[in-house]
């Protein structure tokens, strides 16, 4: 006997829809938008440098792209003020903001919550009642939220935990919009190239040592939970926790 559509969620509920991917130009994002796009999805994504985001959007095969800094509200909502609906949300913008409280600049650290908390309540708020009542909205935290570092992590992973519990109390205050959020662990990214510059292969290969399974993770792998979250409809106020383990050791 055949079960109902409604109980077995695939990516292919993503056909025809519209998913708008902030940072959706490289890493996570990137491979979240090529493998939504491959499911059917009308995709869009938003990059910070226009030239960026149009090269991308073209090259991939997208439906569309816009350029916001994510924190300035106005540009956020000149980027979807002619976006007439959207399915899916999804939010991964956000640099790798590390200072010391005693030491950084103040407003240096604020970016953390800058371009996560309030980049996702101004994209809300912009987008209004064109968000489908039936949608989804996927925020991404990171490894940082449960396990921060000595290194200068405190800040951006107070910013990371705070997207896990703005989704919980969004999915009470937006329902039934869907919330979830994605905590990728380090995954093999332009962003961690950026990061780390020259020190980058030896961070790689001796983080990968400490791992279960002795290797960083993919940003298609990374972007295919993303895709999961958004065509699983029965996914709501969850953190999906894609770090090969990482928490653990």
């Amino acid at each position: 006997m055949s079960q109902p559509a409604h109980t077995m969620p695939t990516p292919s509920t993503l056909r025809d829809r519209t998913v708008v991917i902030f940072g959706g130009t490289s890493g996570i994002g990137l491979a979240a938008a090529i493998q939504a796009k491959a499911a059917g999805a009308k995709v869009i994504v938003v990059g910070f440098n226009p030239e960026g985001a149009e090269r991308v959007a073209t090259e991939n095969g997208l439906d569309g792209w816009r350029a916001a800094d994510v924190t300035r509200d106005e540009t956020i909502a000149q980027a979807l003020a002619d976006i007439p609906h959207v399915d899916h949300l999804v939010l991964l913008a956000g640099s790798f903001v590390a200072g010391k409280v005693l030491k950084a600049e103040v407003e240096y650290l604020k970016r953390a919550f800058d371009e996560r908390i309030w980049a996702a309540i101004h994209t809300l708020r912009a987008l209004g009642d064109r968000l489908s009542r039936n949608g989804s909205v996927t925020f991404i935290s990171g490894a940082l939220a449960d396990r921060p570092s000595a290194q200068g992590t405190a800040v951006l992973a107070s910013a990371s935990a705070a997207m896990e519990a703005l989704a919980r109390g969004l999915v009470l205050e937006m329902a039934p919009v869907r919330f979830n959020t994605l905590s990728p662990g380090t995954t093999d990214t332009p962003l961690l190239a950026r990061t780390l510059g020259a020190n980058r292969d030896a961070y790689v290969a001796a983080l990968s040592e400490k791992l279960p399974q002795r290797r960083l993770g993919t940003a298609n792998e990374a972007g295919a939970a993303v895709v999961f979250l958004m065509a699983n409809g029965f996914m709501n106020g969850e953190t999906l926790h894609i770090d090969g383990g990482s928490r653990l050791v």
